[in-house]
């Protein structure tokens, strides 16, 4: 990896191609840099101008009298590669690429000429950001060098005052978008450290730069704007890095809709990958997904203050003077899959002597004004915090008059400071501009959007759930399967589609399921098998070019006698090759019906970025319509199974519904740990698996695989 530090805290900058013509970019870069006190040295780089903004300008890089740690390349795309060369040669650490023009246009020219360019950064050792890029800030050093107007003759510093170093970066391939953020965050006094456009990516890509920014340890929470992901493994090692350091990722990704895929793909040369898929590494992570710059702000804001008080649950208490604005509080947590108990009895009734007789105590707690003019926000709100059976707080407040804020400023000093469980405050009218900074200082988190501040306690929560995990013991990936190579020579032998009969021989190797029953070629070896089963048999076709048995008639259940089970045979062949008359019939499966239970759906896909993908979900024949199902990468530990279990709408089903007995998630859970592990072993030779359904027995009976596919990688 070459010197980031050079790119993001450089001593000496110079600026190749800078204009005095404000109205165009090589114009605004300069302009932009020079309204904040950067106390290092700019050495403008221009072949028409002897003296730019009142710095002097040098015809060549390699006329700048001192050597230089980033030069800033702002010239048509033609001439950046022989120019970055030059720069190679004259020791330039850094290069910051903002010219467009390379793999987001389309045919191949731009894409060969972006690689040139990642080339020549090898060669030299340079840390290249960009092209295509819009800049970066790092508030510590106050550079601003970009051409962003939201860094342009900033109304306040960088910085909040109170602050000694901002604590929060943007890393965006987006730079527009990445700005945005800073632009937003500023006003709400979020306390940024640094703001970072990748644009194409040709050489550093975001988790380069977050895997930098860790390392430094001067950063506690990350805004990251993503169109795709280049480098796989280098995102889980940095997320997973980032999880274990307690240090939250805050992610947008582009793609959930096909018209954000193709303006994805046009504007940065990104593929888009798959949106459920990047969804399921995120909550894999603990990343936090966000829909606007907004919501991510005030997550980040929400996180800033409550690092050190995650919560251990999702049981919110809500303390305001409006019993409205309370209850709506209450419906948005409720929208979170948050919960508002009511509070228990000793907390009530401390509560209850401040109230007015037309307050309540029980959750949300409206004080009503007369509380809050005799004790006031703060003390209700740490009231609140008390009680045992709530986990987190959300103060709803007015922040518009700055005087009735100031009267309680110490106060809210001491509830940031002293509170053991997360806060958020939400206004419920716009604040004055100095109540949002008595907030800030005092680490209180203080919102204008109802939604996002019950978002951001959803946020806490989960994250503690993902931290917690990756420190679990139980997140052990499995051991090693000693059947491996068994399992190998069967998917060698076979071909590019296992149907039941081989693919459960294969997978009963690594104990998902049992082998299959016995497989018949005709009707009378049917007969046989079903009487060696002793009890009601199903049959099924068997051929690689039927994979979806029941839609091609070719299946059969609950067959008991010699008759029933002749006659299964000749109706499930007929209709299975009349649907299907090119197929190849290996048989029919002939083996005993699986006991009742709950269907669930199993199986595994591989996707183009992060490959295998394992799906759970509640199964049968109505999987599509239903579509509770759940993604994760593989392997699974028995946390990470657990977790995805959990995530399912109808998980509760399998504790015991109207009489029916307890499932046995544990066999379940056995049975996706061994999935993932098989699904990790083969990722290089299997593309697609398919388990469904997998009924799962009551408690302690196990589950059983009633229907398998394996498809290869072709």
């Amino acid at each position: 990896m070459p010197d980031l530090n050079a790119l993001l805290n450089p001593r000496t900058i110079a600026i190749i191609g800078a204009s005095p013509d404000e109205t165009r970019l090589r114009g605004m870069l300069p302009a932009v840099m020079l309204t904040h006190p950067y106390q290092g040295k700019i050495f403008p780089v221009s072949r028409s101008h002897e003296e730019i903004m009142g710095h002097q300008a040098y015809s060549s890089i390699a006329g700048v009298p001192e050597p230089v740690e980033l030069a800033i390349l702002a010239i048509p795309s033609r001439f950046v590669a022989d120019e970055l060369g030059r720069c190679g040669e004259a020791g330039v650490k850094a290069a910051l690429i903002v010219t467009s023009g390379f793999a987001e246009e389309s045919g191949e020219c731009g894409k060969a000429v972006q690689q040139e360019l990642a080339e020549i950064a090898r060669a030299y050792d340079m840390a290249v950001l960009g092209p295509n890029s819009e800049g970066f800030a790092n508030t510590a050093l106050s550079i601003a060098a970009t051409f962003s107007p939201a860094m342009m003759a900033p109304s306040k510093p960088m910085l909040p005052p109170w602050h000694v170093e901002g604590r929060v970066a943007v890393v965006a391939q987006s730079g527009a978008v990445g700005f945005s953020f800073f632009d937003v965050g500023r006003e709400k006094e979020l306390p940024f450290r640094y703001v970072v456009t990748t644009g194409n990516e040709a050489c550093l890509e975001i988790f380069d730069l977050v895997d930098f920014m860790l390392d430094e340890g001067k950063t506690d929470i990350f805004l990251l704007f993503l169109e795709d992901v280049k480098s796989p493994q280098k995102f889980k090692a940095v997320a997973e890095k980032a999880l274990r350091m307690g240090k939250p990722l805050i992610a947008a990704k582009l793609g959930r809709s096909q018209a954000a895929v193709r303006a994805a793909a046009s504007h940065t040369g990104a593929l888009a990958g798959r949106y459920e898929t990047y969804a399921a590494m995120f909550a894999h992570y603990g990343i936090t997904i966000g829909d606007s710059a907004e919501q991510m702000v005030d997550i980040a804001n929400t996180f800033l203050a409550n690092l050190d008080r995650l919560p251990s649950g999702r049981r919110i208490g809500i303390s305001t003077g409006s019993g409205g604005a309370g209850a709506w509080m209450a419906d948005a947590c409720a929208g979170e899959g948050l919960e508002v108990p009511e509070l228990d009895a000793d907390a009530r009734a401390e509560i209850d002597a401040h109230l007015p007789t037309y307050g309540t105590s029980q959750n949300p707690v409206d004080g009503t004004a007369q509380a809050i003019r005799e004790i006031g926000y703060a003390e209700l709100a740490r009231l609140v915090s008390l009680a045992p059976n709530i986990d987190g707080l959300v103060m709803v407040a007015s922040a518009r008059k700055k005087n009735g804020f100031e009267r309680e400023r110490d106060n809210f000093f001491k509830l940031g400071q002293s509170l053991e469980k997360p806060i958020a405050c939400w206004s419920y009218t716009l604040p004055h501009e100095t109540s949002v900074e008595l907030f800030a200082e005092a680490g209180l988190p203080l919102l204008t959007n109802m939604r996002n501040c019950a978002r951001s306690m959803a946020a806490l929560a989960d994250y503690r759930i993902a931290r917690d995990g990756a420190l679990d013991a139980s997140s052990a990936a499995p051991e090693p399967n000693t059947n491996r190579a068994k399992a190998e020579k069967l998917v060698a032998r076979s071909g590019p589609v296992l149907c039941e009969y081989e693919a459960r021989a294969v997978l009963a190797l690594y104990g998902i399921g049992e082998a299959p029953g016995g497989l018949a070629k005709s009707a009378d070896e049917a007969v046989a098998i079903a009487a060696e089963a002793g009890r009601a048999v199903a049959l099924k076709i068997q051929s690689p070019d039927i994979p979806h048995k029941s839609d091609a008639g070719g299946v059969a259940l609950g067959l008991e006698g010699a008759d029933a089970v002749r006659d299964g045979y000749d109706r499930i062949i007929t209709a299975a090759m009349a649907s299907h008359p090119d197929a190849e019939p290996r048989g029919v499966l002939v083996e005993r019906m699986a006991p009742a239970g709950v269907e669930f759906i199993l199986g595994v896909n591989r996707d183009p970025t992060f490959g295998p993908m394992l799906l759970a979900g509640f199964g049968g024949i109505h999987v599509e319509i239903w579509k509770d199902t759940a993604l994760a990468p593989v392997p699974l530990s028995q946390f990470s199974a657990k977790a995805l279990i959990g995530t399912l709408k109808g998980a509760r089903i399998l504790e015991g519904l109207r009489g029916a007995p307890p499932s046995d998630v544990d066999a379940l859970l056995e049975t996706i740990i061994a999935l993932s592990q098989f699904a990790t072993d083969f990722a290089d030779e299997v593309a697609e698996i398919d388990l469904n359904p997998v009924i799962v027995h009551a408690r302690g009976e196990g589950v059983s695989i009633v229907d398998a596919l394996i498809v290869k990688q072709r």
